[in-house]
């Protein structure tokens, strides 16, 4: 090979080899313009066979005008929208920290672990604390901080008056040691 030859040869007997000069600014919008009406073409036709084939046919709401279209232009309408499809409650952050307030005993009863009480006790005290130097974005925060002391002495309390007294049965002696329950043979 010669410094003279392309390296690359594209030309066959049948097809002369592409130009490789530049395209002007005009040729580079024309061919873009080609491109984007060809692509057009390509979906339009793709859209027709399937309506062809009836692949929209059962769609829901076929056939009814689109809900929530109005005169107006709403930047957040599919918000809107989301909220009430998916029914999600957005409360003033002061009104949710007097719901989990009042329901908190209930969480902390199915709380295995004295752990697992007190580091959800500092997290909801963290966010009432939080909360009170927020401004204000609703109601007024009443919600005060829970002492985690008092409240893990009230879990233990409620905790212990849940289990059922255990009943005294004749194998289980003082002298005799408990079977575990792989020993335990079952009854029929």
């Amino acid at each position: 090979m010669t410094g003279t030859e392309p390296e690359h040869d594209d030309a066959t007997p049948d097809r002369p080899a592409p130009e490789q000069r530049p395209l002007s600014r005009e040729e580079e919008q024309a061919a873009a313009r080609a491109r984007v009406t060809q692509q057009q073409t390509w979906v339009d036709l793709q859209v027709r066979r399937a309506m062809d084939r009836g692949d929209f046919d059962d769609l829901p709401g076929a056939g009814r005008p689109i809900e929530g279209l109005g005169t107006e232009h709403d930047p957040d309408w599919w918000l809107k929208g989301l909220i009430e499809r998916e029914r999600v409650v957005v409360l003033p952050f002061s009104v949710e920290l007097r719901r989990e307030d009042a329901a908190l005993d209930e969480h902390l009863d199915g709380l295995a672990t004295e752990q697992q009480v007190r580091e959800h006790l500092e997290d909801f005290n963290s966010r009432v604390v939080a909360a009170r130097y927020r401004l204000p974005e609703g109601p007024p925060l009443i919600t005060m901080p829970r002492d985690v002391e008092a409240e893990v002495v009230a879990w233990a309390e409620r905790r212990a008056a849940r289990r059922p007294a255990r009943p005294a049965s004749r194998e289980d002696g003082p002298d005799r040691p408990r079977r575990r329950w792989w020993q335990r043979s079952r009854r029929r």
